[in-house]
């Protein structure tokens, strides 16, 4: 391991409320993501033999490690039966059309697996943050989704919602090297340099999405990524553990670290809000 490396290892992280001091080696992540991979080769064999739906939506706050973890996910499935969709901001058409209809369009049909690359979860985070809807609007949107998803659900489909939470120091670095970088400068957009300036307003949306979305029938599940590593094996863990694929090899998976992955009240004991202590 090279000196550069060994040091951005051994780095301490700034937000003290995070369970690990320091960030997991890199030998250590390689080994067992290589084991998570995989066994997500045989979970997609199994998708597609006996015409399953699943679907993972990735969410959180910019930087938070959502795009790296996609990669990780897709690095070695075969394209034909997993799909990354990142839509752009809708169009003219599509903004006269109901809500979720551009996005049912991209839901997963047998035999796939789809990853939401973010999601209808815009008209929960950044369209109310950013004034790009309506109070009617998002307001709307929370009463309309659960009964949504659970039609999803109901349906067939496997419905991971993964909600990836980064520090607001940890987010402050990673946006200083993307502006640094001019192979990373492409991730910094206007809306996202607008984010660092609003964290209270987005944390008010994200409490309001948590309360009114968090369902038995589609749960959150909080990543706490300020180490990206320990965030891409407990959300590809996550998804792993929860489906009863054919050949599955607990072993291989691993255990799901409860600090680093869980809903809010598995993450904060006692808590009576379902994302108090989030960041």
């Amino acid at each position: 391991m090279g000196d550069k490396q060994k040091k951005a290892d051994e780095k301490h992280f700034e937000d003290l409320d995070y369970p690990y001091d320091k960030r997991m080696r890199r030998k250590v992540y390689e080994d067992k993501v290589e084991q998570q991979q995989i066994e997500l080769l045989k979970l997609q064999r199994w998708v597609k033999a006996t015409g399953q739906r699943v679907l993972v939506i990735f969410e959180g706050r910019d930087a938070a490690g959502k795009g790296g973890t996609i990669k990780r996910f897709i690095e070695h499935l075969n394209p034909r039966g997993a799909r990354v969709v990142a839509l752009p901001k809708p169009n003219e058409t599509e903004r006269t059309q109901w809500y979720y209809q551009r996005y049912i369009a991209h839901l997963p049909s047998a035999g796939e697996i789809a990853f939401f690359d973010r999601s209808w979860y815009n008209r929960a985070g950044v369209e109310p943050v950013m004034g790009f809807c309506t109070p009617e609007q998002h307001a709307q949107f929370l009463r309309d989704t659960p009964e949504f998803e659970r039609l999803l659900v109901n349906d067939g489909i496997y419905l991971f919602k993964l909600w990836f939470a980064v520090s607001r120091a940890e987010q402050a670095i990673r946006f200083e090297s993307r502006r640094s970088d001019v192979f990373k400068q492409w991730k910094l957009s206007p809306v996202d340099e607008a984010a660092v300036s609003k964290w209270d307003e987005y944390t008010i949306a994200r409490d309001h999405m948590f309360f009114h979305t968090h369902t038995s029938d589609a749960p959150w599940t909080v990543v706490r990524s300020d180490d990206k590593r320990r965030a891409r094996l407990g959300a590809i863990g996550h998804v792993l553990t929860t489906l009863n694929y054919d050949e599955k090899d607990t072993k291989q998976i691993g255990e799901v670290d409860p600090l680093i992955v869980g809903n809010a009240y598995a993450l904060h004991p006692g808590s009576t809000h379902p994302i108090i202590s989030i960041p």
